[in-house]
């Protein structure tokens, strides 16, 4: 300490004589004011206000009840009518991480802060967690106690801290979780409040319910050991049950809303030196950088809501309502609710490639009447990608590796392998075929010589960033996750191949000015790029993905007049369904499910999600010239992927000059060499069409209760064929053995698994297609 005051002391007077002047110059306003935030479409016309409303709700000393100051006190500053502002036992510890941190460069991980010094730090500091914020906080707490006395700053505190969900002091978390105010809530209510501030991400009522209970019991016990409750109040309160009555308010936030506000969040937490990290060397590291990620995004949520700023993002007030309405429309026909809220679900982001900013995202079904706050699926739903996972995963980075779209692969079964949709195997046949037909089997294979660790390193180098160390296994190449993925990684990953290879963070936000009208954030210019594939192999796997919407498993669905690629993905059990598609325009990824995860007969990602890209994509780019793709490079390396004996099929598949029409196989080279046979088992049937897509055009327009096109019963939608005996699509195969052109494509993502004698050798309900 004494080497530390050598070296900075002329820093030390600096930030004192800063200090005095802060306060000398605060008054009690200074405590109660906030600024509004706006935040601006692409159009410059508003989307939002973001008020915390400080000054709104604020409550004097005399009004705030006197179980609230106890429950603060208690859990964050005992020794607060002891102190000057500083307890010097924990200022010495953290004053000896803080030199450590100027001598080694780190930044301090340990507070020691009392309730002064918290609010100190909140209304007149960033967050930023350096040496020089904290000696500045201690300072200013210093000059606090000499200014205000010990009551006016527990009653700035209280009103100042962050409650969560927008809400800022007790007042106004009181009325927005209880709809009361904080002179009516009981004590186990007070607890539960009191509860959330430590860490707003963490205790949010509405996302973490159970963690919050859960800490209001340690509250509770607390007090009561601190003799500021009684026994029998603390017995009446622990079996007091906390039941939620938000307020109105608390649904103003939309999905765009929502969205921008966090990408914004995360541009202060740049703008204060975080360093995002989606890979961890130990399980303890990365809890530390959760907890510092959690209390960096607080403290900038919280400057956010009452800094003043002015954000300006992408978000297009036209495209997103026209998602929504598709996402509402198409999946009307089911009007099953839990708690107010449809459980059939989707979600759904449009970026724009030429800059890489999202313009439209949509987190659910939108429904006038619902309580607490709307979970944005779009960015907060992490879900099983299905087959959708395979081109970023395995087959692009395999592209790299000398394969090309007409290199040889290998799609027979093999033990401790996945199956084929309905047990179809088709022997040997060239890469783009398999991937048009989402062979289960080939991407397994190319996983494991790839190596899981080398597949998923393109996928954590985009910020996928819940990758686990159990997806570091080959189920990983069919989208068999440990937590999933959302459509804005599943958006920004595909927008990465339209350009090139070239990967850019996904975000809304232009621009962002202070209250002062300052520039402190400008995207305007294309940032964060990285290289994440070769150009060529992401053209290669382009023109591969466009097969997929000509005569692969979502043939019959390509974009009117544009040109367009595409990937569908369906997980086991038909739980999740996915379409990621994109054009030279934009990319655009949609995902349908339950919140509660479980099985829908019908959803496959040629269903449900494809129909709501296919509508989405039409309108979006009427009127736009047409543009194709950038061709790749034909030079062929020749490489042929055959691992198996020649007795599988006589020889290797040999793919004539034209590509094949409509998944026809038996017209490659079938007056040349024998084909190989495709092995089936009594019960593949198809159940059902993969083309499938919704003919009326004309939706509904308001309430998606009473559809005026669609069926009441959602198990039943007119565009779905009721009997595989009778298919739709003239293309479509029940796979008969007997038919020599019948090669059946992947039963529009079917699960691998149906049907097949084989003995099962992955029996994870989370296998997909």
């Amino acid at each position: 300490l004494i080497v530390f005051y050598f070296k900075f002391g002329n820093e030390l007077f600096q930030w004192r004589k800063e200090a005095q002047d802060i306060i000398k110059h605060s008054t009690e306003e200074t405590f109660r004011s906030s600024e509004t935030s706006m935040v601006y479409a692409s159009n410059d016309s508003v989307i939002a206000k973001l008020k915390g409303d400080r000054d709104s709700y604020y409550l004097t000393f005399d009004e705030i009840p006197q179980t609230v100051k106890d429950a603060m006190i208690v859990i964050e500053d005992r020794d607060f009518f002891k102190h000057d502002g500083v307890n010097l036992l924990s200022t010495l510890k953290a004053a000896a991480l803080l030199v450590k941190s100027k001598i080694m460069g780190e930044k301090i991980q340990r507070g020691g802060s009392t309730i002064t010094q918290q609010t100190a730090k909140l209304v007149f500091l960033t967050n930023a967690k350096t040496y020089e914020r904290k000696i500045r906080e201690i300072f200013i707490a210093f000059e606090m106690e000499k200014k205000y006395s010990k009551n006016q700053i527990l009653e700035f505190y209280i009103n100042t801290m962050y409650f969560a969900n927008g809400y800022y002091g007790i007042e106004a978390a009181a009325k927005g979780y209880f709809s009361k105010p904080a002179s009516e809530l009981t004590l186990p209510e007070i607890a539960f409040l009191c509860a959330i501030p430590n860490n707003p991400s963490l205790y949010d009522p509405f996302d973490n319910f159970d963690n919050t209970d859960k800490r209001k019991e340690r509250i509770l016990e607390q007090m009561l050991e601190a003799e500021v409750i009684s026994a029998a109040e603390y017995t009446d309160a622990t079996y007091e049950a906390i039941v939620l009555n938000p307020a109105e308010a608390i649904k103003t936030q939309d999905y765009m809303t929502t969205y921008a506000v966090r990408c914004a969040v995360k541009e202060l937490m740049r703008l204060n030196g975080f360093e995002f990290k989606y890979k961890f060397d130990s399980s303890k590291e990365e809890e530390e950088y959760n907890k510092n990620y959690d209390e960096e995004y607080n403290e900038c949520h919280t400057l956010l809501y009452t800094g003043g700023y002015r954000v300006y993002t992408s978000l297009n007030k036209k495209k997103q309502k026209l998602l929504q309405k598709c996402v509402n429309e198409k999946l009307s026909s089911f009007t099953e609710k839990k708690d107010g809220v449809y459980t059939l679900q989707g979600a759904a982001t449009c970026i724009d490639n030429k800059n890489g900013y999202v313009v439209a995202i949509v987190g659910g079904r939108k429904q006038k009447s619902v309580t607490g706050y709307t979970l944005n699926r779009a960015f907060q739903g992490y879900r099983q990608p299905g087959s959708s996972f395979k081109p970023i995963a395995v087959y692009t980075p395999q592209l790299e590796r000398n394969y090309t779209p007409d290199s040889i692969v290998n799609d027979t079964y093999f033990d401790g392998g996945p199956r084929n949709s309905n047990g179809v195997y088709s022997g040997q046949v060239p890469l783009r075929y398999a991937v048009e037909h989402s062979k289960n089997v080939v991407a397994w294979r190319l996983f494991e010589e790839l190596t899981p660790k080398v597949g998923l390193s393109y996928v954590l180098k985009m910020g996928f960033n819940r990758i686990d160390d159990n997806d570091y296994y080959p189920a990983a190449s069919l989208g068999g996750l440990t937590n999933g993925v959302t459509t804005v990684e599943m958006a920004s990953a595909y927008s990465t191949l339209e350009n090139d290879g070239v990967f850019r963070d996904p975000t809304c936000i232009k621009k962002i000015t202070d209250s002062e009208g300052n520039t402190i954030v400008n995207n305007n210019k294309i940032r964060n790029e990285k290289r994440v594939y070769e150009e060529n192999a992401a053209r290669m796997m382009t023109s591969i993905l466009t097969g997929v919407l000509k005569s692969g498993t979502a043939a019959g669905h390509a974009l009117n007049n544009m040109a367009c690629a595409g990937k569908t993905g369906t997980t086991s059990d038909k739980k999740d369904g996915w379409f990621c598609g994109y054009t030279p325009y934009y990319t655009t990824t949609v995902w349908v499910g339950y919140d509660t995860p479980k099985t829908l007969a019908d959803l496959y990602g040629s269903t449900y999600p494809l129909s709501i890209w296919e509508t989405f994509m039409n309108e979006i780019h009427e009127g736009l010239e047409y543009k194709d793709f950038e061709s790749y490079s034909n030079e062929d390396s020749g490489n042929s992927y055959y691992d198996g004996d020649d007795d599988d099929t006589g020889q290797e598949y040999q793919p004539e000059p034209d590509e094949p029409e409509e998944g026809d196989l038996g017209n490659l080279g079938s007056d040349e060499l024998d084909e190989p046979e495709e092995t089936k088992t009594p019960d593949d049937d198809i159940e059902d069409d993969p083309d499938w897509s919704d003919d009326d055009p004309d939706w509904p327009d308001e309430n998606p209760d009473e559809p005026e096109d669609i069926p009441d019963t959602p198990d039943e939608p007119e565009d779905i064929p009721d009997t595989p005996d009778e298919p739709e699509d003239p293309d479509w195969s029940d796979g008969d053995p007997d038919e020599p052109d019948a090669v059946p494509e992947d039963g529009g993502d079917e699960p691998d698994n149906a049907g097949d004698t084989e003995p099962e050798p992955y029996a994870d309900d989370d296998l997909m297609e």
